[in-house]
């Protein structure tokens, strides 16, 4: 008979938020599947928790996953814990939860925190719709793409960020999104915890003060929900605006034409789709 796969979140810093099922999963299986078994070796200890531990991680999850799953097959009960929050949430997980799915191996998931969450459960913007993006890009021209894709998002947008790269990512987010209400968490649940409203112009000032440290989510409230229309503006007084924002921002064309979008809240496509029906007239 197969054993289980529990999916356990563990803290995201504070001890105390570790849940009562969580410290008897980790008690009673017969291995646990950790991101970083140092890490995980002191949350453990903590508890008084003396179970084996193997490595899971990133660089080895293809190759580990296999075995772990033969020994799920075999009839053990494994717990997969992260270093912090809820496993497969922007770590590794996923390959070992499908494919104990895809041999009929139970997974059960042990909830608790997960830093994004608590982020937006504190921000104060709206949570009635959002989406999870994960990392933004560490090379500033794929950030820049993936910002300017959310032009048009009309949910909140949460991302994780590095401290190192938060500066940068704030300043591309005001040139690319503008002047939209964003909450930053920094360090939840820690002794240097952080919440910070405001716009990305003001958190550059703000985060620029002193080096940023810890881990970092970034919530971006929405811009306008309508779209605009072109249909009352002057396609001439456009091309216009389109040439003054090349030559004053650096801008190659297509650039301009994305940034002239996203002032006036126009779909980007129909902005193209009516210059070139005007050109070919």
């Amino acid at each position: 008979m197969a054993g289980t796969l529990y999916v356990v979140a563990t803290p995201i810093g504070n001890l105390e938020d570790i849940t009562l099922r969580a410290l008897r999963v980790l008690r009673e299986v017969d291995l646990i599947a950790c991101e970083d078994t140092r890490h995980t070796a002191r949350l453990l200890a903590h508890f008084n928790i003396h179970r084996p531990t193997t490595s899971y991680h990133e660089h080895n999850e293809a190759e580990k996953a296999e075995r772990l799953l033969e020994k799920l097959e075999s009839g053990l009960q494994i717990a997969l814990v992260s270093d912090a929050g809820t496993p497969c949430i922007s770590d590794p997980g996923y390959r070992i939860v499908r494919g104990a799915h895809q041999r009929g191996v139970r997974v059960i998931p042990v909830p608790g925190p997960c830093s994004f969450i608590a982020a937006l459960s504190a921000s104060g913007r709206a949570s009635d719709a959002f989406t999870f993006l994960g990392f933004l890009p560490a090379r500033k021209n794929a950030r820049t793409a993936a910002l300017d894709e959310l032009a048009g998002e009309d949910r909140t947008s949460i991302f994780f960020e590095s401290p190192e790269r938060l500066l940068e990512t704030l300043e591309d987010l005001e040139r690319i999104l503008g002047s939209r209400p964003l909450t930053i968490a920094r360090e939840l649940t820690k002794i240097y915890e952080e919440l910070f409203s405001g716009t990305a112009r003001e958190a550059v000032a703000h985060f620029s003060k002193k080096p940023v440290k810890g881990e970092v989510v970034l919530i971006v409230e929405p811009g306008a929900s309508t779209p605009g229309s072109l249909d009352s503006l002057d396609l001439a007084v456009l091309r216009a605006r389109i040439a003054t924002l090349a030559q004053t921002l650096g801008l190659t064309k297509t650039e301009a034409v994305k940034q002239l979008a996203r002032e006036l809240n126009v779909s980007r496509r129909e902005l193209y789709r009516r210059l070139i029906e005007d050109e070919e007239r």
